[in-house]
């Protein structure tokens, strides 16, 4: 069973940087899709960036501009660089990758933003 690993998460002060790193144990074929959600305590999961194979790329409104995210379908990885964060930014950080009908999800990555 292919897995996602997650790395990269931390606390840091508004204003700074992070990059969350996400490396499937095995190589992924046929990926249609790679992205990065979140989930802040009491709230839903919501989409933060997506990356489709062809390396076409959208985002939230409330990241875009200061994330950006990079896929790399060969190596099954994704990254998420994350600049100018701020506290409504804490939550924890999944990573997906779609491939055909089965969809892979990491453990999450806590990040945490102070005033």
């Amino acid at each position: 069973q292919v897995q996602l690993v997650e790395s990269g998460g931390g606390l840091v002060q508004a204003g700074g940087s992070l990059r969350l790193s996400c490396a499937a144990s095995a190589r992924i074929l046929s990926i249609y899709i790679m992205a990065w959600y979140r989930q802040a305590p009491g709230k839903q999961r919501e989409v933060v960036a997506t990356v489709t194979g062809g390396g076409t790329t959208n985002y939230a409104d409330s990241v875009r501009g200061r994330f950006t995210i990079s896929g790399y379908s060969a190596q099954s990885t994704v990254y998420l660089q994350m600049d100018s964060l701020k506290p409504e930014d804490t939550a924890v950080h999944y990573c997906r990758i779609r491939a055909g009908r089965t969809d892979y999800w990491g453990q999450g990555t806590q990040v945490s933003v102070s005033s």
